[in-house]
């Protein structure tokens, strides 16, 4: 499915110089954006997001269309949706934001939509080739993925993009190994 992603990325990459594409490697789904935490806080954010997905079982999701947040009109993140396993991902995104809020972290003003963010536009603004190009794949099929567990990442930035780093996983019920 990275493969089928990037080859859209690849088609899409002409229709703006000013998006700040999501390399390959770097493609992923994120449940909640947890910003700076403190080494100390570590261990509470692995043991709640451990009794966040305990008793949920693994699942099936499929990546299918491109979008835009906020609009096709006025694109500030370029998006591939999920279709299939909808459901089960916005229960897991609700129960890490609730085990979070224990904790002490912000709950989500927003509601959670699934998605693969695959650029960011630097300057937005209106942009017609984008929106078009968006269109012409909002049915692209890019495939299907079993989710099996969350991960806590550390996202480090540099020039030449982010470089994540696996802190802890929680795997779903039925998932033989630890990973998404």
């Amino acid at each position: 499915m990275r493969g089928e992603l990037a080859a859209a990325i690849e088609r899409l990459r002409p229709t703006s110089r000013d998006v700040a594409w999501v390399s390959p490697g770097n493609l992923h789904l994120t449940v909640k954006f947890l910003g700076n935490v403190a080494p100390e806080r570590i261990d509470a954010v692995v043991a709640a997001l451990t009794d966040a997905v305990a008793g949920l079982g693994v699942f099936d999701a499929a990546i299918r269309g491109l979008g835009a947040f906020p609009s096709l009109a006025r694109p500030r993140v370029i998006w591939a949706g999920v279709t299939v396993g909808t459901g089960a991902m916005v229960e897991v995104a609700r129960r890490v934001d609730e085990a979070l809020a224990a904790v002490g972290f912000s709950r989500e003003a927003r509601p959670f939509s699934p998605h693969v963010t695959l650029g960011r536009v630097r300057r937005p603004g209106p942009n017609s080739t984008l929106a078009n190009a968006l269109r012409a794949e909002e049915a692209r099929e890019f495939g299907q993925i079993r989710v099996g567990g969350v991960r806590l990442m550390r996202s480090e930035l540099s020039p030449h993009g982010a470089r994540y780093s696996e802190l802890a996983a929680a795997a779903l019920r039925g998932h033989a190994e630890r990973r998404v």
